[in-house]
């Protein structure tokens, strides 16, 4: 996939999917700079990554607070000498249950963390890479981004927000080279798995409950599916690729090779052919 050598930051890349995909783009030969809040987890994932040959630098930050993005993105040119990638994983679940039961600052904090935490990742990444005319962006979403989902409001349309947002970014950047896209990486075991089986089917709904015992059960979507497409539209070739929300379970690979309809994988989701 062309990625040994080129530098990516990773936010969120404490635990969960941003963890996966960091330790993936590591075995791929890229050097990755690991971006959370938590220094416990971030000296795990380094270490988890050194072990195994790969290179990595800690950086210790918040996505909400964009001086701390900027001075992050700025640690990672200085160790690295840019920032070619951007994966925007950071993300939290926010509150489960009927929106008026949800308490507003909790449901706000969602938002931040979620979309100003992925826009500030972008203002902080982004510069270089239009001054270089060369950049990825890539933001996660996931359930909700693309379709209804009852009592988890904040996460829904913080996520649709942020398709939307690509979609609208990578018209902007097109002439200057910088392709933005998004994945959808599928249901995988992660720390918000147990927070839907917490909150019991009263607040999540039978149907979250379900998916979440199965995905406890099987471990859900494989790694490798999902740092396979993100490593797809990090290389080169996906350069004829952008705007775009992708899940993890699209027959993308029909694409490495020639050009989306415009209207295909949108925040409509529109499969017209």
């Amino acid at each position: 996939m062309a990625i040994r050598g080129k530098s990516v930051l990773i936010t969120g890349a404490g635990r969960g999917i941003g963890k996966r995909l960091a330790i993936g783009f590591a075995e791929a030969g890229a050097r990755v700079g690991l971006l959370a809040r938590s220094q416990a987890e971030l000296d795990l994932a380094k270490l988890e990554i050194e072990q195994a040959g790969g290179t990595a630098l800690r950086i210790r930050a918040d996505v909400c607070d964009l001086d701390q993005m900027q001075a992050a993105a700025e640690r990672v040119r200085s160790a690295f000498g840019s920032v070619d990638v951007l994966v925007a994983a950071a993300g939290v679940q926010g509150p489960v249950g009927p929106f008026l039961t949800t308490r507003p600052k909790a449901w706000n904090e969602t938002i931040e963390t979620n979309l100003i935490g992925a826009v500030n990742s972008c203002r902080a990444a982004l510069p270089g890479m239009v001054e270089r005319r060369s950049g990825k962006l890539i933001l996660l979403v996931g359930g909700g981004s693309g379709h209804s989902r009852p009592n988890f409001t904040a996460y829904a349309a913080s996520k649709a927000a942020v398709a939307r947002f690509v979609e609208c970014l990578a018209d902007e950047v097109l002439d200057d080279n910088v392709q933005v896209n998004s994945i959808s990486p599928g249901g995988a075991y992660t720390h918000m798995t147990d927070e839907i089986l917490a909150a019991g089917e009263d607040r999540a709904g039978r149907r979250e409950i379900e998916d979440a015992e199965q995905v406890r059960v099987t471990g859900g979507i494989a790694p490798e599916k999902q740092i396979q497409l993100a490593l797809f539209l990090a290389s080169e070739h996906s350069n004829h690729v952008t705007g775009k929300l992708i899940h993890v379970n699209d027959d993308w690979r029909r694409f490495e090779r020639e050009n989306m309809k415009p209207e295909l994988y949108t925040l409509r989701r529109v499969h017209r052919l």
